[in-house]
């Protein structure tokens, strides 16, 4: 004989015993979870897992090098924290080439315009280097500094963690400041976003925000897609 069971009786012995009928919280992972768990260092499966909100992923290229290389730096302990500033050079300078993502979270916090140097290139970056008074970008992975108040109001140092790509930046004075020409208004006036001496500027209104995210030993990477970088930095080959 087959029993009917009541609704009310079958209720009570779910509660009861909640280990048998309700599957366990599923844990959100982050990036830096990922990359610990990874054999390989699977960048593509860190990147399906970021939450961009209403920014637009960066490509997956550069997102992959900049996730090399950070995962190195972190191993050798030069930088501590889990955000990484990433600069897509290969893109329009007219388009928010900067992105800064939590990697405890997977959370895009920043995706900005920012301009390159002068001699760098007009609208696109084409050309780079280490050397002094040179008035170019130059590309790599960086470890940032300290703040200061300069001549374009609070600024981040940046050291070059690259010989020969980018290791003369403090020398160079190249750091993360604010500038009125990296703005929509400028590249409406001008056809193009303004251009520094070789720093990465940033929008005015985003410059404090953006620095004390990422001060005192966060990663930042420049990337663009240039062979002879690959085959020269230790980083990302």
């Amino acid at each position: 004989m087959i029993y009917k069971i009541c609704p009310a009786l079958l209720l009570m012995f779910i509660s009861l015993s909640p280990n048998k009928f309700f599957l366990p919280e599923i844990k959100k992972t982050s990036a830096v979870e990922l990359i610990k768990s990874s054999s390989d260092n699977d960048e593509e499966k860190v990147y399906s897992k970021l939450n961009s909100d209403q920014y637009p992923l960066p490509k997956l290229e550069s997102f992959t090098q900049a996730l090399k290389g950070f995962n190195r730096l972190k191993e050798k302990g030069l930088i501590s924290k889990n955000i990484l500033t990433l600069i897509d050079f290969s893109l329009s300078s007219n388009s928010k080439r900067l992105w800064v993502i939590d990697l405890n979270t997977n959370k895009i916090l920043y995706n900005t315009l920012v301009a390159h140097g002068r001699n760098t290139g007009d609208e696109f970056a084409a050309s780079f280097s280490n050397v002094a008074e040179s008035f170019k970008s130059s590309l790599g992975f960086y470890v940032t500094g300290e703040i200061y108040n300069g001549k374009h109001g609070n600024s981040l140092r940046l050291d070059g963690l690259e010989k020969g790509i980018n290791s003369n930046a403090r020398e160079r004075a190249v750091v993360i400041h604010g500038a009125d020409y990296v703005s929509d208004s400028f590249i409406k006036n001008n056809k193009r976003l303004g251009r520094s001496l070789g720093c990465p500027a940033v929008p005015l209104p985003l410059v404090d925000g953006i620095i004390q995210t990422i001060k005192d030993k966060s990663c930042l990477f420049i990337y663009y897609p240039s062979q002879s970088y690959i085959e020269t930095s230790k980083l990302v080959s």
